[in-house]
């Protein structure tokens, strides 16, 4: 199918909203290999999905000059057929073939991140394209598959065809950065201020949802003395201490940690959709959930200390439907764990 792209005009920069990637999807411009899931689309992104071809790879890389499938040739030690179902293992590194590829017009360009769920579970992934430069970026004109990272670091994970690991946005221009708010750390907002991932835990099933029970993945935190210590190669879930809230003609991304605010990274999932946390979409108060691990060295974190920074980017146009509105785990969330398990109690 040769893409078309009709109705597509964006008289200023911005991030794309919903219905503009329905209309790529129906021009060609994103296309699959079987048909897109009706809840495929969401707000500003469009969800991915991996393929039945996958490879367990010795080390990570960045294809360069060259195709994607060349490079894994070099760094292949098997290839897997996820059709049943496949177990990848935390410690390992694995390349996956999406199903969806892409056809970018002129003046798009797109950016993919891990969805929430998956940043939730200690997953790291990153999005590689054929002669791609850098992850995750995706540049004007881009005509290819994508392939996925996929990194377990905590937990093994249960995953199939089908299963939506990252998510895509895309961007017409460079919109500009309307705002920037600094993220702090909730440590007071109850008994549990966190949880601790439990380094020998059991097998996460990523299409299960409130199918696991928490207390065998996880270790509940309370304060002490106003503060938490971050044991180095841990990982931790937290809250933000503010609600966060994105307007309904905007969108925002959790920006990787500035080293000067702490040995540590925080938010693997960092999109923010139009409507989180609105009260138009009925979610006033929700906070921002923090994916947090430590590097070399201990850190003694403080209530309220700043750990992450929000930064706003307008859309095109308003969405045709918003965050939550089609139902949502995350909406109106506190501290809260991945949508695969059970309500911590």
């Amino acid at each position: 199918m040769t893409p078309t792209f009709p109705n597509l005009a964006f008289p200023t920069p911005g991030i794309l909203p919903c219905q503009s990637i329905e209309t790529l999807i129906a021009g060609g411009a994103i296309a699959s290999a079987t048909p897109f899931d009706v809840d495929q689309v969401q707000p500003a992104s469009l969800d991915l999905r991996l393929s039945e071809r996958a490879w367990r790879v010795r080390a990570s890389f960045l294809p360069g000059r060259r195709l994607v499938a060349d490079r894994i040739e070099d760094v292949s030690m098997h290839s897997i057929d996820l059709s049943g179902g496949y177990v990848l293992e935390k410690g390992c590194v694995y390349i996956a073939l999406l199903q969806e590829r892409l056809s970018l017009p002129p003046g798009l360009i797109a950016r993919a991140n891990p969805k929430s769920s998956t940043g939730r579970v200690d997953v790291f992934v990153r999005l590689l394209t054929d002669r791609g430069g850098s992850f995750d970026d995706v540049d004007e004109g881009y005509e290819g598959p994508l392939y996925l990272e996929i990194a377990p670091q905590t937990f093994s994970i249960l995953v199939r065809p089908g299963t939506r690991l990252n998510q895509l946005r895309l961007k017409a221009g460079e919109p500009p950065k309307l705002e920037t708010r600094s993220v702090g750390v909730d440590l007071q907002g109850g008994d549990i201020v966190g949880f601790r991932g439990r380094r020998h835990a059991g097998v996460v099933d990523l299409d299960k949802i409130d199918g696991h029970d928490p207390k065998d993945f996880w270790e509940p935190l309370a304060l002490r003395r106003g503060e938490l210590l971050l044991d180095p190669g841990e990982f931790y879930i937290l809250a933000s201490n503010e609600a966060v809230e994105i307007p309904v003609d905007q969108a925002a991304e959790m920006t990787p940690i500035d080293p000067s605010v702490g040995e540590f990274r925080v938010h693997y999932a960092g999109f923010f959709d139009p409507g989180f946390g609105t009260d138009e979409a009925h979610g006033a108060g929700s906070k921002g959930v923090l994916e947090v691990r430590t590097h070399d060295t201990p850190f003694l974190l403080e209530h309220g200390q700043i750990v992450a920074r929000l930064v706003y980017e307008p859309l095109t146009e308003r969405p045709t439907r918003l965050y939550g509105e089609g139902g949502s785990h995350y909406q109106r969330q506190g501290l809260k764990l991945s949508k695969h398990f059970r309500t911590w109690g």
